[in-house]
């Protein structure tokens, strides 16, 4: 036993009001931040490498590592978090009802991807994947070995179905052997290991991260962070990942063998960052408490209108490298949002059941309070 006294949540405790805005205001921004990750570029693997020193190829580099690939890892600490709080009386019925907000919602996402995308590249379109076999269709609809070519977003939706079916067991772990795990699932995060359990370890790692944070009630102490100490850490690992990413000749180059440790650090700087900027945006969360139950549908719709959307990027700005591409680069998160809105407010208009099955049932809660507000009034 640690012989620092620290205050543990009780299962079923109430999150504090600052804290549920925090948590709200981080998912918004993260969600926002995992579309510079995925936003359309127009060039090929080779082409992108080519351009990666030019500034507008630095641009792109700073926006994906700083706002985007940081944010998936902290949404998964963000579930760990809360699952830890949860009061689970039957695995059976957890499990289903996260079946019904993860597991489905990821399969129909990823079938709408395939209709629309690949069906719109298969009437020469578009370019883009198009199922090549029947186990290429099964595994792009449930994302069971391979991570996806379309919706390449939905493997941390499988991944966080896995974790939250071993839920129960891994809030069983105590003392060092949560800590254990931690060090295991971290090792194995950075040994580029692959076992079909986790497509993507970082997930589970985070999600541990989670449970191990509310255990010691980290949250409520992030208030007690000051900005510059929580923006140090993450700002210095961000520079160096950058230089070290920016093929130039004579320039620093690290080992391949380091980049996974380095990757590591700057997401964990950055769940610190991200957790203390939200904490002081939480001080007014009245737009991010109205966005938050679109951010799931942001999350897995946004791949569809950015391959949907190629032939008009094409056409207004031109690819990576082209003068007013910046611009189109820069507005992606607002561009996805406004579809993510856009749709869900009219499938809740129209066919509210949908909606509420795609969203994971973030939408129909939403709707209901809305509902509950107006009726009393």
């Amino acid at each position: 036993m640690n012989s620092v006294s620290v205050h543990q949540k009780v299962p079923g405790e109430p999150l504090s009001p600052r804290l549920s805005d925090t948590i709200a205001v981080t998912r918004v921004l993260c969600v926002l931040g995992i579309v510079y990750v995925h936003a359309w570029t127009g060039l090929g693997g080779a082409e992108l490498t080519a351009a990666a020193g030019t500034g507008q190829g630095l641009f792109r580099l700073v926006l994906m590592e700083v706002f985007g690939r940081s944010a998936v890892p902290l949404l998964g600490m963000i579930s760990g978090y809360l699952v830890a709080g949860a009061a689970i009386r039957s695995w059976r019925t957890f499990l289903e009802r996260k079946a019904r907000t993860i597991l489905l919602p990821m399969a129909l996402w990823n079938a709408l991807a395939i209709l629309l995308v690949s069906g719109t590249a298969w009437l020469g379109f578009l370019r883009a994947p198009i199922p090549e076999s029947l186990w290429w269709l099964i595994d792009e609809l449930l994302s069971i070995l391979t991570p996806n070519h379309i919706n390449v977003q939905t493997p941390f939706l499988r991944d966080l179905f896995v974790c939250m079916a071993m839920a129960p067991l891994l809030l069983r772990l105590r003392g060092p052997w949560l800590t254990g795990a931690i060090l295991l699932v971290a090792a194995w995060s950075v040994s580029g290991w692959f076992f079909p359990l986790m497509l993507r370890p970082q997930i589970l790692l985070f999600f541990l991260l989670g449970i191990a944070a509310r255990r010691h009630d980290l949250g409520a102490r992030i208030a007690g962070v000051p900005f510059t100490a929580a923006l140090a850490p993450f700002t210095a690992i961000a520079v160096i990942k950058l230089i070290v990413s920016v093929p130039v000749p004579g320039g620093t180059v690290m080992s391949p063998a380091l980049m996974p440790l380095l990757d590591l650090g700057l997401r964990l700087a950055a769940a610190l960052a991200f957790a203390r900027i939200a904490w002081g945006v939480a001080a007014r969360p009245a737009m991010f408490r109205w966005l938050e139950p679109y951010a799931f549908f942001l999350f897995c719709s946004h791949m569809i209108l950015i391959w949907l959307s190629t032939p008009l990027f094409e056409a207004l700005t031109g690819p990576l490298g082209s003068p007013a591409y910046p611009l189109l680069l820069l507005i992606h998160p607002l561009l996805a949002l406004g579809f993510a809105l856009g749709l869900g407010q009219m499938l809740m208009l129209f066919a509210p059941r949908t909606g509420e099955i795609l969203s994971g049932g973030r939408l129909k809660a939403e709707s209901e309070s809305a509902a509950a507000i107006r009726s009393a009034s």
